[in-house]
């Protein structure tokens, strides 16, 4: 059983409202909304250049700074959104850490391992150098680096793909985070160590108490890991359910589509399922639905209504940007002319 399935805590921590990047003069988000409980872990999925590691770089400050950025987010209550950059450094790594797909670029190949994990507690820790040691052990013991005491005096080059993961989420557990931003944590790793990294994003998620935000391109990784899911597509949401409603019960014809491309490894084979097209650059963005020239349900309305993300029927827990879905139709019947 996945730690999903012990449900999330309800008291959210992170609170994203109304999150826009333009990037020169093309708008790469348009209006982000989405929350983050204590505890609960949060699935982001989409093609590439949907917006996923968008949002967070951009929550976090992280983006360049001709880059425009409008809206909220808000941790714990307190606004970040152009804070100033003494406070975001209080936020980043302490109260929101993240670990992204290569961890080979991620950490400095002329240093040890250790001396790495062991700068990222002492900035976030303030530990004297004898107490900050011990716990880079512990973080080494704690993520299953085999021979840890050993491992802290190696380059990167000297350890495996899974390895270098398992010191970048050791790192990043170094502030003791409240939320942890996994970036395709698993892309470039084989199968079985794929494995063994989601298992241990889960444990470190029960033992630490914090919240999980797993960024993926791999449906059955979110399925397997986290509570909830967010569906992106060309800057925008367009789904968001429980991950067990969102994969029994699609509603948008993008999310559809994803879940169609899935291999079967049960009953007989079949040809795989593919979306025509490919996801609009931003500054090309159709009128209406940006996703309306891949569908096959769309229809002329569609070409000309920007339907904004609501909630399925009463079902406050599911929402769906489609004016196919129960909840449009009235939008649907406003917009057709007459």
């Amino acid at each position: 059983m996945s730690f999903a399935a012990l449900g999330p805590a309800t008291q959210p921590i992170v609170e994203v409202a109304g999150l826009q990047v333009v990037f020169d003069t093309s708008p790469v988000l348009h209006g982000i909304d989405l929350t983050v409980s204590r505890g609960e872990a949060v699935g982001m999925v989409g093609e590439s250049g949907c917006g996923k590691s968008v949002t967070w770089l951009a929550a976090l400050g992280l983006l360049p700074k001709n880059v425009v950025v409008r809206g909220s987010v808000r941790l714990g209550g307190k606004e970040l959104l152009h804070a100033p950059v003494g406070e975001l450094e209080g936020v980043r790594g302490r109260r929101i850490a993240m670990i992204f797909q290569d961890p080979a670029s991620a950490l400095n190949p002329v240093h040890k391992v250790g001396d790495q994990v062991l700068e990222a507690v002492k900035l976030h820790r303030g530990m004297d150098a004898a107490a900050a040691n011990h716990e880079v052990l512990r973080l080494f013991d704690q993520v299953g680096i085999p021979d840890a005491r050993h491992r802290l005096a190696v380059y990167p080059h000297e350890l495996s793909g899974g390895q270098n993961q398992r010191v970048m989420i050791a790192m990043a557990l170094a502030g003791q985070p409240d939320v942890l931003i996994a970036d395709e944590p698993t892309t470039a790793l084989d199968v079985t160590i794929q494995a063994q990294i989601l298992d241990l994003l889960q444990q470190v998620r029960r033992d630490n108490g914090m919240a999980l935000v797993l960024i993926s391109h791999d449906l059955g990784i979110v399925a397997e890991v986290c509570d909830r899911a967010l569906v992106l597509y060309a800057g925008r949401v367009v789904e968001e359910a429980p991950v067990d409603e969102l994969f029994s019960r699609p509603s948008h014809p993008y999310t559809r589509g994803l879940l169609a491309a899935l291999p079967r490894i049960d009953g007989p084979r079949r040809p795989l399922s593919t979306i025509p097209g490919i996801v609009p650059h931003p500054s090309e963005l159709p009128f209406g639905c940006a996703f309306a020239p891949r569908c096959s349900e769309s229809s002329q309305i569609c070409t000309t209504t920007q339907v904004r993300l609501a909630a399925i029927s009463n079902n406050t827990r599911r929402k769906s940007a489609c004016l196919n879905t129960p909840t449009q139709g009235a939008r649907r019947a406003e917009a057709a002319p007459a």
